[in-house]
């Protein structure tokens, strides 16, 4: 079994524009289902199938497999409107690798921030470009984004 700890972060875009990124990747990834999570993501050259647990805390089980990129394809038009479009970079601050994640489409504005931890205690030094933490907050996780427009109804968010 594999366990994802992770905390997710608002991100004030005001001071990100000197951050020098590690790597970006472009990213598509829609919703099979949502309890328990099934996610297919297409990146530019791999197509990957993750099935999620429910977050207690912050931790979930997670199991994340490479498949063959046009099945990507044709598991993501099976999502229908349950796709997300984002741009992913990647930063080093703090001894650990910072995920930004760059939301466009319907959800374009929208930045988050995710840091992967070895353990639920772990500390971490917080960068100054993160505002709020939203890591037990549902209405950011990516699933539950995916069915809403995030600019249109703000005050759900």
């Amino acid at each position: 079994m594999a366990l994802e700890i992770e905390r997710k972060f608002l991100v004030d875009k005001r001071k990100i524009h000197n951050l020098t990124f590690l790597s970006e990747e472009k990213i598509s990834q829609g919703y099979l289902s949502v309890n328990p999570t099934v996610r297919v993501r297409l990146t530019e050259n791999c197509g990957f199938l993750t099935i999620k647990s429910s977050t207690r805390g912050i931790t979930r089980q997670e199991f994340e497999y490479e498949i063959p990129l046009e099945d990507a394809k044709k598991l993501l038009r099976l999502c229908g409107l349950r796709v997300l479009r984002k741009y992913r970079r990647k930063v080093e601050y703090g001894g650990h690798i910072w995920e930004i994640d760059f939301f466009a489409g319907r959800h374009a504005g929208l930045i988050l921030a995710e840091v992967e931890l070895n353990s639920a205690n772990e500390q971490i030094k917080l960068p100054d470009w993160v505002t709020k933490e939203v890591s037990g907050d549902s209405r950011y996780y990516n699933s539950n984004l995916v069915k809403k427009d995030w600019l249109r109804s703000p005050k759900k968010i």
